[in-house]
């Protein structure tokens, strides 16, 4: 039996199972675990139950920056794939993977894609690079392999490309980052594309939310389905440090854990674990990565933990949509916001074309913000540019109860921010703090 429709107690005892095997993994293989666990004193065999975790350190990034080698735990001629991490907290982090680890990820993205909905049978558009050193495009790949499911690997960008393949291969299934969509219904509605006709019947999101703390369609979310209504909205969740994916199932009632691969615990302030359904850092333990596992990561994001059973059936602990990342927090004029929030309202103004969001100390030492977007033209023949400033200061009032600073400026300008040379994804956040 899939372990995740197992009775909770049973997961839990499944998992603590799993630890162990992995800290024993850890003290044998990991110099820089080695060194954490003689320098804190602790006896790996009295950490037994998933409370005990709390008696090891955190992880964190700069310690991977730091020390990047000493977490590889198996030989050099052992590793046969090399990722980075995308950089969003820093400098990025060689990621190292064996074979099993290859398997493993597909094992993953397998089972995420099926909670998705996806079988054998599915063809699924993939919009995402497999290069540059990125893990999730050649994770996906190899789940859809897995499953038997067909893969177009077209990457990421085109809409004209896009549109071709869809329409020749015809995928039941895209894959993509949300916004991209709506980039594709500009580009059908100016091409005589009846979209809502095409063989498109699920949307896999990932990099962005779709939905808010409820559940509920954010904006962007909103959007693309009160223009396309036919599809199924799906969001994701993952990064390159957890090798694993937190995917929604048909319910959108938050990201389903795998609990072989992953233990899960929600921190608050003060380091020690929240009550369940309270918001706080996500912080992973891998389970069954060989090549360079972890414990206590803090991922820097933001969510709560849901522990009822989900209406599928699945008893596994769900994640609700993120929050934002601890470390981008902003304080404006009093409020505590997320740039996501602020990416849901520029994502609901089809006059923008793309954005940049800019945070800075002010002179009174609290947060500025400022929000560069660059125009579509597209609603603009009877607006002013000032006029929609007002609209759309007006618009984050409403959502946020704050308005940042709006500057516009050309549309290619913004596309070389958001689109540096070395970058897999787009720069929509700017940190000068």
């Amino acid at each position: 039996m899939d372990i995740e429709f197992a009775s909770r107690s049973e997961i839990k005892a499944f998992q603590e199972q799993k630890l162990h095997e992995q800290l024993a993994y850890l003290q044998n293989k990991s110099k820089f675990y080695q060194r954490l666990f003689k320098q804190n004193g602790i006896d790996i065999n009295a950490i037994r139950t998933l409370e005990d975790l709390t008696k090891v350190p955190f992880t964190e990034k700069s310690d991977l920056q730091r020390y990047n080698y000493d977490f590889l735990c198996c030989e050099k001629q052992d590793v046969i794939d090399y990722v980075t991490t995308s950089g969003t907290l820093g400098e990025p982090v060689t990621f190292c993977c064996s074979d099993k680890d290859l398997q493993r990820l597909a094992y993953n993205e397998a089972k995420s894609f099926s909670c998705a909905g996806l079988t054998k049978d599915s063809v699924l558009q993939l919009m995402t690079t497999l290069d540059k050193r990125f893990m999730a495009g050649l994770a996906y790949f190899m789940g859809l392999r897995k499953m038997g499911a067909g893969v177009v690997r077209v990457g990421n960008g085109i809409p004209e490309l896009q549109w071709d393949t869809i329409l020749r291969i015809k995928p039941d299934a895209v894959m993509c980052v949300p916004s991209f969509i709506l980039k594709l219904i500009e580009y059908a509605e100016k091409n005589g594309i009846d979209y809502r006709k095409s063989s498109i019947r699920k949307i896999i999101g990932i990099g962005e939310g779709l939905r808010n703390q409820d559940f509920t369609l954010n904006l962007l979310g909103s959007r693309i389905h009160e223009k396309w209504p036919e599809v199924e909205l799906f969001a994701t969740y993952s990064s390159t440090e957890m090798s694993a994916t937190f995917s929604e199932c048909e319910y959108g009632c938050g990201g389903h854990v795998h609990p072989e691969l992953i233990i899960v615990e929600i921190i608050g302030e003060d380091g020690n674990p929240v009550p369940d359904g309270e918001y706080g850092e996500i912080v992973i333990t891998t389970l069954g990565v060989e090549a360079m596992p972890l414990l206590r990561f803090k991922t820097g994001d933001i969510a709560a933990k849901i522990v009822d059973t989900c209406k599928c059936g699945r008893s596994s602990y769900r994640l609700t949509p993120l929050l934002g990342r601890k470390h981008n927090m902003i304080k404006l004029k009093g409020t505590t916001i997320y740039p996501p929030a602020i990416y849901d309202v520029l994502d609901n103004h089809s006059q923008i074309a793309n954005y940049v969001v800019y945070v800075k100390n002010s002179e009174a030492g609290t947060d500025a913000v400022t929000v560069r977007i660059g125009l579509s033209g597209k609603g603009m023949e009877n607006t002013s540019e000032q006029a929609f400033i007002k609209e759309l200061k007006d618009s984050f009032r409403a959502r946020l109860r704050v308005a940042p600073e709006v500057e516009i400026l050309p549309a290619d300008v913004i596309a070389h921010i958001n689109f540096p040379a070395k970058s897999r994804k787009p720069i929509k956040f700017i940190d000068e703090r």
